[in-house]
């Protein structure tokens, strides 16, 4: 089996660290929590006049009415997807961030005994 790969960058160090600014994903988080606020807001706007609107078309027999609805479905599932991407963005920074940082603190305790436990001996 063989699985197609990008090449590697060229120019790199291969002594990178892996850093987390925590401000930024602060920023993402609430970037993303806001962006959520606002599509669940006006996403749904025009939900219920445009099925309104697809009813009484469909009921006067315009085929309009049905093209109409068949968009409202669409919009709403896709804005229900993008809704739980956002959702999902935010909940996984504030819980990276939150990981991060728990584990900085178990790091210098560990330090910080290691450093105690030379004095013993």
């Amino acid at each position: 089996m063989r699985l197609n790969q990008v090449a590697p960058e060229s120019g790199g160090s291969g002594n990178a660290d892996l850093s987390v600014d925590q401000d930024k994903l602060g920023a993402i988080g609430s970037a993303a929590y806001a962006l959520h606020g606002r599509l669940a807001k006006d996403g749904k706007h025009a939900e219920a006049s445009t099925g309104e609107a697809a009813t009484q078309l469909s009921g006067h027999g315009f085929l309009t009415g049905s093209a109409m609805s068949t968009v409202q479905r669409t919009w709403s599932s896709q804005l229900g997807t993008l809704l739980d991407a956002c959702a999902n963005i935010s909940n996984h920074l504030d819980y990276s961030a939150a990981s991060h940082a728990k584990e900085e603190q178990d790091i210098k305790a560990a330090l910080a005994a290691s450093r105690i436990d030379q004095y013993f001996k």
